[in-house]
């Protein structure tokens, strides 16, 4: 596996080694020990998720707060999508700033995203499936958004937005400037992550 990290602290692409002949192909899609050793502190993933989403579906941007903040680990099983990771951390100096990543089926990559970033993808394929591991279990009283349309993030989602499918929880999140205080709750150690 290569493990190269983004410009924005503690996120990381993984590139799985993929053995391909007539037959098929094999690869690792989770290593412990390795991610352990790229990122330099322990993980320990406790719950699996999937969705599946067609084309134009908008999911995000979604965290929790602590006790129940995730670090997540994100791939796709099937299709395409852009995978989009914003630093919601106050005390880091990329606060406000994100990280969009193309994951499909073909390059196989994965993003690790640590806890204090707002996650969200769009599907880019007719259909997409989606699958994460995350390091704390899902808690529906912690679970918070960002507006996914905030002009402040100035994120290209590869749409109009009157192309979007947009859930209507999804469409009514509080902008970066109304998540502050929430956000104030992720001021963790950054040299954790240099």
């Amino acid at each position: 596996m290569k493990f190269s990290p983004q410009t924005l602290a503690g996120l990381v692409l993984i590139e799985p080694q993929v053995h391909a002949d007539t037959r098929g192909y094999l690869m690792e899609t989770f290593r412990q020990d390795a991610l352990e050793q790229a990122l330099g502190y322990a993980v320990n993933f406790c719950q699996d998720n999937e969705s599946q989403s067609v084309k134009g579906v908008l999911r995000g941007l979604h965290f929790q707060l602590p006790p129940f903040a995730q670090s997540k680990l994100v791939r796709v099983i099937a299709g395409e999508v852009l995978d989009v990771s914003v630093d919601i951390r106050q005390n880091s100096p990329t606060f406000g700033q994100h990280v969009a990543v193309v994951l499909n089926d073909r390059n196989k990559h994965q993003l690790y995203i640590p806890r204090g970033f707002a996650h969200g993808f769009v599907v880019l394929s007719d259909k997409a499936t989606f699958a994460y591991k995350v390091d704390n279990y899902y808690s529906a009283a912690h679970e918070r958004g960002l507006a996914f349309d905030d002009a402040s993030l100035a994120i290209d989602w590869s749409y109009p937005k009157s192309d979007l499918k947009v859930s209507a929880k999804d469409q009514n999140q509080p902008g970066l400037v109304d998540i502050s205080a929430e956000s104030a709750r992720f001021n963790i150690d950054l040299d954790l992550y240099a």
